[in-house]
């Protein structure tokens, strides 16, 4: 019922996104071919690689599930040889790596000459996995660390489209704005007058968050605002 009510009721257009490209880069996948998923966390795209030799790494130290890893480790020093994976899965983890042109260096050692590798990292969004968030990252940012490890771009883009970053604004809105009026009660008084209204906007942004939500996944707008997360395909050079 959750899942239901999170995927149709209130959809977090970021996740559906973040399924389609897994979805797609996972179907351009060929059988038998070995992937790891590096940062893994609870493996949400597993079922996606199932006709390939799938394996993951993580650190495994933040207070979150996870699945069972193949490799516990930094991803800068992961235990394999060179060339080893024809695909990596690198999912909202970037953002998370104090020194990313090591961990960058590491996955392209450990992939195949040709093969390919998926990242998306947000742009825009709280911090989180405390004490684990060091960095956000522009596209011209990822252009450079990506082409410093050795990888060369195919695509960069958003992953969500404008709406979908409004719609995290009102999620965040939502769950954020203070409702007690003694929060307001300080000095100066004034504020505690527009604590009526603080309410109604509180009560209105879960539903504009929604709509906001389904907009983005129904018309996706890239060409204003600012995205929440992007989106990078890259190859290692035959």
């Amino acid at each position: 019922m959750k899942s239901f009510i999170r995927r149709w009721v209130f959809p977090n257009s970021s996740r559906e996104y973040l399924r389609r490209y897994n979805q797609a880069f996972a179907a351009e996948t060929e059988p038998g071919m070995r992937v790891l998923d590096a940062g893994a966390g609870e493996q949400p795209y597993r079922p996606f690689f199932d006709h390939c030799t799938y394996e993951s790494a993580d650190f495994e130290m933040v207070d979150k599930p996870y699945a069972r890893s193949t490799y516990v480790c930094d991803l800068a020093d992961i235990p394999t040889e060179d060339n080893l994976f024809d695909r990596i899965v690198f999912n909202q983890v970037l953002e998370h790596i104090p020194e990313p042109d090591k961990v960058l260096a590491e996955l392209y050692r450990v992939t195949r000459p040709g093969g390919r590798i998926i990242c998306t990292c947000p742009f825009y969004y709280e911090e989180h996995e405390k004490p684990y968030d060091f960095y956000r990252y522009t596209q011209f940012a990822h252009r450079h660390i990506f082409a410093r490890a050795g990888f060369e771009i195919d695509r960069l883009e958003w992953l969500e489209g404008y709406f979908g970053t409004l719609g995290y604004q009102f999620q965040t809105m939502a769950h954020r704005l203070p409702a007690s009026p003694s929060r307001y009660l300080k000095k100066p008084w004034w504020p505690v007058l527009f604590w009526p209204l603080l309410l109604l906007v509180k009560g209105s942004a879960a539903l504009l968050a929604a709509l906001f939500y389904r907009l983005d996944l129904a018309c996706k707008i890239t060409d204003r605002g600012h995205p929440k997360n992007y989106v990078i395909l890259a190859r290692k050079p035959a």
